[in-house]
This record gives C-alpha cells, sequence and structure tokens, in this order.
C-alpha cells in the first residue's frame, strides 16, 4: 500500500487539522504500561506502536493520521515546490559506479538520471560500448524495488544478483547468464545485510550466509540470529545447499564468506558481540576440509585487505589504535600475525591488495589520502587525489595491474578513476555532467572545542557569496567507527543554492582519529557525542557562520539518536531538528531486527551500569514538558528492519502528547521504504523538498524562485 493510499485511509483517530498557528495532532492512545527495572519505574505509554504497520489496523490508522497531518501543513511551505523543481533538475545527471573486472568484462552500475533504480550493465573492453544486463525499473509500478548487491563469477559468465523489495534488508538472492540475459532458475532466500556471498573460482556455485526463516508474521519484527554459512551448487534447490559452517554455540554471531582470488581459500569472518572478531580459513584444494580458526579476539577490529598465495594480509588494531597491515602465513601450523605496515599518524581507513601492491586508505582529519606499498611494506609512492574529498579504496585483481576507485566531495560529483599500477597513472573513466557551477562553492575545514577540551573537526560548505550568519544545517552522525567523510548529495547543493551553508561535525563515536575517537564515543562515554554536536552548533553561531534562530540539525539512524538526544538537553540552541530513522527508545532497541548488533556501542539495557546510562540520554524517555522545543519534522519507513519504526512512532507520539510550545512536531512516515538504500529517486526527491522547505521555514530561508 502506497504512503498516499495510508493517508487515504479514513481514521476516527484523525481530528481537524488547523494548521495556521496551532497544529490539531492525531490523538494517540496510551496504555498503563510501566516496567521497573533495576527499582526504577520506566512509563511506557506507546508501546503498542511497535507493532508492525502491515499486520496491525490500528497501527496503520495512526500512520494515516499522522502523515495527513504532516501532509497537509508541508503544503503550506511556500518553497516546497522550489526545491522539488530544483532537485529535480539536480539529480538528473549521468552517474556510475565503481567497475569490477572478471572474464575480461567489466561490470558496473549506472543511472541515466531520474530512474528510480540504476541498472547493471557490462563492457566487453574498459572504453567499449556497454549493454543492460539488469534493469530493475520495471521489476515493480513504484519503483520500489531495488537491484541491489551484485557479484560476477570469476570467468565473467554469470551474475550474482540480489533484490531488495520495499526498502527491507531482506534480499531474495538470483543468477543471470551474462551471455544469454537470462535468468536461472536458482534462488536463495533469507539473506539479509546485502549479499553476504563469494563465487567458487570454477564458478560451479557461490557460498553465501543466511538467517533461519522467520516465524509468519516476525519477518521484519525478530531479532536475526543464528546466521549460518553454506555453499549452493548451481543448478540445484536451496534445500540442496551444503551447510559449511555454523556456530550453534553461539547464535548472536554473524558469519559471512570470502574466497581468494585464486580460489584456493574460503575465508570466513565471524562477528560477534563484545566486538568480537574471528578468521576461519578452509582450504578448498582438499576437499572435506574443516574451517580453521588464524584470528579470534574480542574488542580489536579486523578487516580483510587481500590475500596471495598462502598469505592473508589483514587490517587490524591489535597493537595499533590507528589500524595496521598485517599477514599471516595459511600454511603455517601456527599462523601468526606478522607486521607489514606499520601503524601511521593517520589513521588507516582500509587496505586492498591490486597488482601487487597495497593500497591503504589513510583518515587525515576525515581527508583522504591513498598511500601504497609493497607486498612486503615498503613505501610505493601514493595516488594523487584532486582535492579535499573522500575515496572508498582501490578495487581490482592482486594479480592485475588495473584498479578503479571514486572520488568525490562536497561540491564534487562522484568521478570514477582508472589506474594503472604500473605506471602509477589515475585517468578518469566516468565523470558526470552535472547542473550546477562547483566553482560557486567553498569548502573549509575548522576545528572546535568540545565540553571536556577535545579539539574536534567541522567542515563548512557554502557559496562563496555567503559571508555574514546565514540559515545553517548541522550534520553529524557519531557512532558504530563509521567516519563521515566528504561527499557528494546533489540535495545539498539545492539547500546551498538558496544561500544555505551546510556544516559536517566529526564527532567522536567514528574512526576518524581512530580506535580512541571511538571508544571516547561509545557505552558510558555516549554523552561526548552529544556535547560534541551541541558545541559545534554554539561554535557556529559564535563564529557568525550562522545566529541564533537559523540552525537546524539533521543526523540518521545513530544519528536520528544524535538529533532527539541533543533537542532533549538543549532545546533552546536550535530552531529545527530533522532527525530520520532514528534509535529513539533506547532501553528496548536490542529486542528487535538488528537491534542485537548495537550493544557494543550502546550498552545491554539488562545490565544496570548501561541501563542507568542509556535512561539518562533515551530521547523517548527525556522530553522535557513545559519547555520551547524547536520545530521537529522526524522520517521513517514502514519497512524499515533495520531501525523499526516503531522507535520514530513512539518518540513522535510522545512530543506531541507534551506542551513544547507553538512549533509544530511532526512525522513523515515513507511506505514501501526501509531504512534508506534502495529508496527510488522520486521518492527521494519528494522527502528531501519537505526536509528543506520545512528547515527553510523555521531557519528564516528565504527560498528564491528558481532563476532568481
Amino acid at each position: 500500500m502506497s504512503r498516499h493510499a495510508l493517508v487515504a485511509i479514513a481514521c476516527l483517530m484523525t481530528s481537524t487539522a488547523a494548521l495556521a498557528q496551532t497544529i490539531a495532532y492525531p490523538v494517540t492512545r496510551t496504555i498503563p504500561q510501566v516496567d521497573e527495572q533495576f527499582g526504577v519505574q520506566v512509563a511506557d505509554p506507546y508501546r503498542w506502536l511497535e507493532n508492525d504497520v502491515r499486520n496491525d489496523p490500528e497501527v496503520a490508522a495512526w500512520v494515516a493520521a499522522e502523515n495527513k497531518v504532516t501532509d497537509t501543513y508541508l503544503a503550506t511551505l511556500p518553497g516546497r515546490d522550489v526545491f522539488k523543481r530544483r532537485l529535480t533538475a539536480l539529480f538528473d545527471y549521468e552517474r556510475f559506479g565503481v567497475p569490477q573486472r572478471e572474464g575480461g568484462r567489466y561490470f558496473y552500475s549506472r543511472n541515466s538520471g531520474l530512474q528510480n533504480q540504476s541498472v547493471l550493465y557490462v563492457r566487453d573492453t574498459v572504453d567499449g560500448p556497454g549493454r543492460v544486463l539488469i534493469d530493475p525499473n520495471g521489476w515493480s509500478k513504484d519503483g520500489a524495488t531495488a537491484l541491489a548487491e551484485w557479484s560476477p563469477s570469476k570467468d565473467g559468465k554469470r551474475v550474482l544478483y540480489a533484490i531488495q523489495d520495499g526498502g527491507s534488508d531482506w534480499r531474495r538472492v538470483k543468477v543471470l547468464d551474462v551471455a544469454t540475459g537470462k535468468t536461472l532458475d536458482d534462488q536463495i532466500d533469507w539473506v539479509k545485510f546485502g549479499l553476504t556471498a563469494a563465487w567458487a573460482k570454477d564458478g560451479s556455485g557461490f557460498y553465501y550466509s543466511r538467517f533461519p526463516t522467520p516465524e509468519k508474521g516476525q519477518e521484519f519484527q525478530s531479532q536475526n540470529l543464528d546466521s549460518k554459512l553454506y555453499f549452493h551448487k548451481l543448478g540445484t534447490p536451496q534445500s540442496a545447499d551444503r551447510l559449511i559452517h555454523e556456530r550453534p554455540d553461539q547464535p548472536k554471531y554473524t558469519l559471512a564468506p570470502g574466497v581468494t582470488d585464486d580460489g584456493r581459500w574460503l575465508i570466513i569472518s565471524i562477528d560477534g558481540p563484545g566486538n568480537h572478531s574471528e578468521f576461519a580459513v578452509v582450504d578448498l584444494t582438499k576437499p572435506g576440509s574443516a574451517a580453521r580458526t588464524i584470528v579470534k579476539t574480542d574488542d580489536i577490529d579486523w578487516g580483510l585487505a587481500g590475500a596471495k598465495g598462502d598469505t592473508l594480509y589483514l587490517t587490524t588494531t591489535q597493537g595499533a589504535p590507528r589500524l595496521r597491515v598485517v599477514a599471516i602465513d595459511l600454511a603455517a601450523a601456527t599462523p601468526t600475525p606478522r607486521e607489514v605496515v606499520a601503524q601511521d599518524k593517520a589513521v588507516l581507513g582500509g587496505a586492498s591488495l591490486v597488482g601487487d601492491r597495497i593500497f591503504a586508505t589513510y583518515l587525515v582529519d576525515a581527508k583522504t589520502e591513498v598511500k601504497r606499498f609493497t607486498l612486503d611494506g615498503k613505501p610505493d609512492g601514493a595516488i594523487a587525489l584532486p582535492g579535499i574529498g573522500t575515496v572508498g579504496g582501490v578495487g581490482g585483481d592482486v594479480d592485475r595491474d588495473e584498479g578503479f576507485f571514486a572520488f568525490s566531495s562536497f561540491a564534487t560529483p562522484t568521478t570514477v578513476y582508472r589506474y594503472d599500477v604500473k605506471s602509477g597513472k589515475a585517468t578518469p573513466w566516468a565523470t558526470p555532467k552535472v547542473a550546477f557551477d562547483p566553482a560557486r562553492y567553498s569548502v573549509t575545514q575548522r576545528f572546535y572545542t568540545s565540553k571536556d577540551g577535545t579539539r574536534v573537526p567541522m567542515f563548512i560548505v557554502r557559496a562563496k557569496d555567503v559571508t555574514g550568519p546565514a540559515p545553517t544545517l548541522l550534520y553529524a552522525y557519531g557512532g558504530f567507527n563509521v567516519p563521515i567523510l566528504p561527499g557528494f548529495s546533489p540535495g545539498r547543493i539545492a539547500w546551498l543554492e538558496q544561500g544555505g551553508v551546510l556544516a559536517v561535525a566529526n564527532i567522536r563515536g567514528g574512526s576518524e582519529y581512530g580506535k580512541e575517537w571511538h571508544d571516547g564515543g561509545k557505552l558510558l562515554n555516549k554523552q561526548n557525542v552529544f556535547d560534541d554536536f551541541i558545541a559545534a552548533g554554539e561554535d557556529l553561531i559564535a563564529q557568525g557562520v550562522t545566529g541564533k534562530g537559523q540552525l537546524a540539525i539533521q543526523g540518521g539512524s545513530n544519528g536520528g539518536l544524535l538529533v532527539g538526544a541533543v533537542v532533549n538537553q538543549r532545546p533552546d540552541l536550535f530552531a529545527a531538528a530533522l532527525p530520520a530513522v532514528g534509535v529513539m527508545d533506547m532501553l528496548r532497541f536490542d529486542r528487535f531486527t538488528a537491534g542485537r548488533y548495537w550493544v557494543d556501542d550502546y550498552g545491554v539495557p539488562a545490565k544496570e551500569a548501561d541501563f542507568r546510562n542509556l535512561l539518562a540520554f533515551s530521547p523517548y524517555h527525556n522530553v522535557k514538558a513545559g519547555v520551547a522545543y524547536p520545530a521537529i519534522l522526524a522520517t521513517t519507513a514502514d519497512t524499515d528492519d533495520r531501525v523499526v519504526p516503531g522507535h520514530t512512532f513512539k518518540y513522535t507520539a510522545m512530543i506531541q502528547s507534551k506542551d513544547l510550545g507553538p512549533k509544530p512536531r511532526l512525522v513523515r512516515i515513507e511506505t514501501r521504504a526501509g531504512h534508506g538504500s534502495g529508496k527510488p529517486t522520486d521518492k527521494v526527491i519528494e522527502e528531501t523538498a519537505d526536509l528543506w522547505a520545512f528547515a527553510a521555514k523555521w531557519t528564516g530561508l528565504e527560498v528564491k524562485p528558481l532563476g532568481q
């Protein structure tokens, strides 16, 4: 059912929407739910909103009522149509993904501009004409069924691809014959969190991980447990797949496969609570070989860089909080890591093996540098980049001298480069042509001081003629070891063109400065994240970038938690808040779908010290009645099975039930959409236009008609 169809549902809860000064919110039923934890009485009056909107008519009616109020309000905003028209033009440019070369063919994604979903293409030569392999744009009427991850076989004859419906994390996996363009009968279900699969070298089948079939009606709610690794032989049903590895003693462990370029080794990565990390290997040249554990640690990060012969290359924080590269001899009786590339002053973001070289991507104050090393760790130069920006990593094969990488920045659309390892030369392979002038904008970086004296970097992006205090959008994430790096967004250009400023704060919780930066923003240190963000807002005002009453804040997922928490803590500082798909109930997050993975960053609600810490900042539990709040437009989607929409539903009901002043407190609930990936282009444009119009209204940004 579409979002607009839900809006049309007749609902007794809908009250008249007199939206001049006062918004009449839907009346949300409360229940007398009170839980006692460690002697604390915790009320949860809106728990019924945790129910799946697809299976609970009352929740569906509440969603329709809320969307009706929100849509009616958003229709009154004068800048909405201007933003939508401009966003449509800005998104209408050709964009490419980084190609993968297998069997002499080049596989890549392409979007002509306004296609709802990107299309998979193949070329027979690096610069030859492409032909369509898979076009998902006809898979559903609303464009919400996407081609997600894909992987060509080593001989380039087949492509394994995943279908994502309505934004869900669940995937259905199919196989395409490249020569004929026909889809084979093979089908794999109950794969989640991307296509965790790896082809056998001979193309006879592939290794993949999956979860058990969930109970009917619980597909989008139940915890994801008991990950298992299988081998699927082409031409056989999934029921015949061979179990390769499982950990029944540890149902919270998640398994993922990889196969080395030469096809000899199956690499099994195993992650679990407590930042538990294991790597196990299977020698595929010896049929029947069991998995052998070569790495097993807690609270140490490990990442796969590649392999050459019997040598496995990994990145690790073991003895190196900013990470280093180590090598392990898989043929040894007792495999032991040996250092190949030592820890640097900069943070190692990742490494890959291409053309008998190690390409190490470093973060220097949240900006990318890429260095080369020989396989024995000797420095071998660097890749010259076009400016301040981000490289996701160099992709290729250890035995080929050809690699590819993408570069982007805040005002530079993603350009794909082909890299020749022998000559060290990078040449553009796909350069987008965009409907704006990047030279109009400046990207600067400044450092500010947080509450405890920590120095925090922040990027500021604006048109060069915007000099005085201006309406500003402040964005951050702050968690899960994820760095927020310079990257291009056509949506943000529409905000900048109107004279708005974009600020991106690299607060603690990410990996911008290594393990210590991450640790400084998780568990009992989580308040540092909120302090860093609040200090960023204060600094923007103190430095004259923006003025009081001109600051809007935005964040998604863990960033949605961030926005919800700081609004409760400093409602006076912000004019508008845009929390997206946020984790809003910090006492029950671990009970649904992927929430169990987050305890390493948030803590375990069933443990007293963690419980008291979580309760202190949980957005749902800390709304302050009688205090003037900023304007709030929360966003979520009915098919989000990463951060279930019940988080945002409950938070919305709570903020609407309190006296928080005259500014609106609204929720925008998308249908047939999930946590973000796979969202159709037209829905992205609609949502972004709503967000920018709302933020413009409450920060005083004057939206000029196009052409002025």
